[in-house]
């Protein structure tokens, strides 16, 4: 890492205690600025989310690392003035699956979704669902929000709690609550494991290549994540 490096965080807040962790674990301390996960349903507001964030970082911050990943679209065909540090990712999910140094974008498996928040009032595998339909098309308008969510989750027939070792993924309480979620979907429940290694990696330096280090003035886009 760039001993000479002034760096801030940016992090989506679906991440934040991940984040805390990972710098935890390797002993730093940068800033760390929030984006709302709410964004999320709808990838263009997100994005300008993010422009505004970073724009109106001050000017001593050379170097914006990012808790995030692709996201939709999130980061393509941006750019900004200083350097952007990014795990070449699809999203948050395949972020936490990272175990190991290979690039692997997208480690979701087909007919899966995925839990792991800390706390499980904060569920938002179902969530993010309902809000990106309800946000959306708007021709959808007059038909039955009941109808569209069954539409949009009839192919998910598993449930897996990420693993992370930071939530209480295996207490009583935990566990219901994910229960819950799995049921509304008639899904089968179950535990994969998972990290932060790659939260990790990004606030430690270690930029192999399952980052992208944009230079100011690069123009990130989605070949630079999955080619």
């Amino acid at each position: 890492m760039n001993k000479k490096m002034n760096a801030v965080i940016v992090s989506c807040s679906s991440l934040t205690e991940f984040v805390d962790l990972a710098q935890r674990n390797m002993g730093t301390s940068y800033p760390v600025v929030i984006v709302d996960r709410q964004y999320h349903s709808e990838p263009s507001e997100m994005k300008e989310r993010i422009r505004e964030t970073i724009q109106g970082l001050p000017a001593e911050y050379d170097t914006v690392l990012v808790s995030m990943g692709f996201c939709g679209g999130t980061w393509d065909h941006v750019t900004f003035d200083r350097r952007i540090v990014i795990p070449r990712v699809d999203d948050c999910v395949s972020l936490l699956l990272t175990r190991d140094n290979v690039l692997v974008p997208n480690r979701k498996e087909m007919g899966h979704l995925y839990l792991y928040e800390t706390n499980p009032e904060n569920f938002s595998a179902l969530s993010l669902m309902r809000e990106g339909f309800q946000s959306g098309d708007r021709d959808l308008d007059g038909l039955d929000p009941a109808y569209l969510f069954s539409m949009l989750t009839q192919g998910y027939h598993h449930m897996d709690i990420i693993d992370t070792g930071l939530s209480p993924c295996y207490e009583e309480d935990y566990v219901i609550k994910a229960q819950e979620q799995a049921d509304v979907i008639g899904a089968e429940l179950d535990y994969v494991p998972g990290g932060v290694l790659l939260l990790e990696k990004l606030v430690s330096g270690d930029w192999d290549e399952q980052f992208i280090v944009a230079e100011p003035g690069t123009v990130l886009r989605h070949g630079l994540f999955f080619e």
